[in-house]
């Protein structure tokens, strides 16, 4: 596989209101390539990834994600960015009125799909690749939180995302199910989807490893093995 990157961060300052977060803060992830970011909660974890997504802003430094300016990005622009990356949540934010299959229906026509066919297709095919082909009729709250953790990464893989971001994605799971929720990540991302999860989950790093960038200090590092 061709090695392409995907983001570089180069001395980004990221702020929330007038909170500095992390400063100087440099980073490059390519295509495939498995980063864990951890640090103490409350080091910037998560800011990191809302900035990736612009939830919040990069204020100084360059940052570039695929094709876009970060530090420049048009608020129009920033829906076709989301299309092109998936997030998972810890709290998996599904939408609790509707099966399964509903909630990813609703993802798939928000970003522009339109026949019927092609997205039940789809839809089989992510919930396949999570291991969830049986569950598409449920509604969230018959499913356990591991099966909805599942069902939230079936969402981020829709539109066949080249970057995963994955905020505390095993925050609130057992350790065998999150362990099982880590491996999954790492199976795609061994066909070529980069994924850059944040946690303070110690034994997981060591138990299913990548590349590790810690958040300390205002600074993000990469962390010899």
């Amino acid at each position: 596989m061709e090695e392409t990157t995907l983001l570089k961060l180069e001395n980004a300052e990221i702020c929330r209101e007038e909170n500095l977060i992390l400063q100087n803060a440099s980073l490059t992830v390519c295509n495939g390539e498995f980063v864990y970011v951890i640090g103490k909660v409350g080091s910037g974890k998560s800011s990191l990834l809302k900035s990736l997504y612009c939830e919040i802003p990069i204020r100084s430094g360059a940052a570039q994600l695929m094709e876009y300016n970060l530090c420049k990005i048009k608020r129009k622009q920033i829906p076709f960015l989301r299309r092109k990356l998936g997030i998972v949540f810890q709290d998996f934010q599904l939408l609790t009125d509707r099966s399964v299959v509903k909630n990813l229906e609703f993802v798939l026509e928000a970003t522009g799909w339109k026949k019927k066919s092609e997205m039940s297709a789809r839809i089989d095919e992510v919930l396949h690749q999570v291991g969830m082909q049986t569950k598409g009729y449920k509604m969230p709250h018959e499913l356990s939180g591991g099966e909805q953790q599942r069902i939230v990464i079936a969402r981020a893989l829709l539109n066949d995302p080249k970057l995963i971001l994955a905020d505390e994605p095993t925050g609130n799971l057992d350790p065998e199910t999150s362990g099982q929720i880590v491996q999954l990540l790492h199976d795609i991302c061994r066909k070529g989807t980069a994924v850059i999860m944040t946690t303070h989950n110690y034994t997981l790093v060591h138990n299913y490893p990548g590349r590790i960038v810690k958040c300390e200090n205002a600074c993000l590092n990469d962390v010899a093995e």
